[in-house]
């Protein structure tokens, strides 16, 4: 078990994707990210003000995500496609995940989310993403469980978390307010397959 887990990577490859972790100079391609999936991502969501629209407010949770990987209590992703970016020299962020919450002691775990530009979707890449993010984390950082929860009638991320491995494990009734209401959330976990034999 590992309880003082190695630095994190600053990036990791696949074969169609840069994952890189969030710095100080992502806030204004955070905010286009944000801007261009608002409507998309609405119905996944709490109920956002414009407010969270804006650079301050990417500037002022860009703060708290770094200082979040600095107390390892989470690790956060931005996904960019790698043909775009070694063609264009762009940074264009199309997608980001993050596992957040991370506890350790006898717990070692935390809660994974994620989300994509609609038109990169349908094209596996969230899927090519967390298998990725999901070997840094059991690897990296030592953990035993990822807890992933999503709304019963989101079927497109319940089909990628099953094709990860995630197991249903219940229905939480009024779990998250989303979208300004309380939704249902259908709970899932994956365990570390190198541990799934510990006693």
């Amino acid at each position: 078990m590992h309880e003082l887990p190695l630095p994190v990577a600053a990036s990791l490859i696949t074969e169609r994707l840069i994952l890189k972790s969030p710095t100080v100079d992502d806030a204004a391609t955070i905010l286009d990210f944000r801007i261009a999936t608002r409507e998309h991502l609405q119905v996944w969501e709490p109920a956002r003000s414009d407010a969270f629209y804006t650079l301050a407010a990417v500037e002022s949770q860009l703060r708290d995500m770094l200082q979040q990987i600095r107390h390892q209590s989470a690790v956060h992703w931005l996904l960019h496609a790698r043909q775009q970016q070694e063609q264009q020299g762009g940074a264009k962020i199309i997608g980001a995940c993050n596992f957040t919450n991370i506890v350790r002691g006898a717990f070692q775990a935390c809660h994974l989310g994620f989300s994509l530009a609609r038109e990169y979707q349908g094209q596996g890449l969230m899927h090519e993403a967390l298998q990725a993010a999901i070997v840094d984390i059991f690897n990296h950082h030592g953990l035993h469980r990822i807890m992933a929860n999503y709304q019963p009638h989101n079927q497109r991320s319940g089909q990628l978390l099953s094709r990860l491995g995630f197991e249903r494990e219940g229905l939480a009734r009024a779990y998250l307010h989303i979208n300004g209401a309380w939704a249902d959330h259908v709970l899932t976990s994956l365990i570390n397959p190198q541990q799934a034999g510990e006693q």
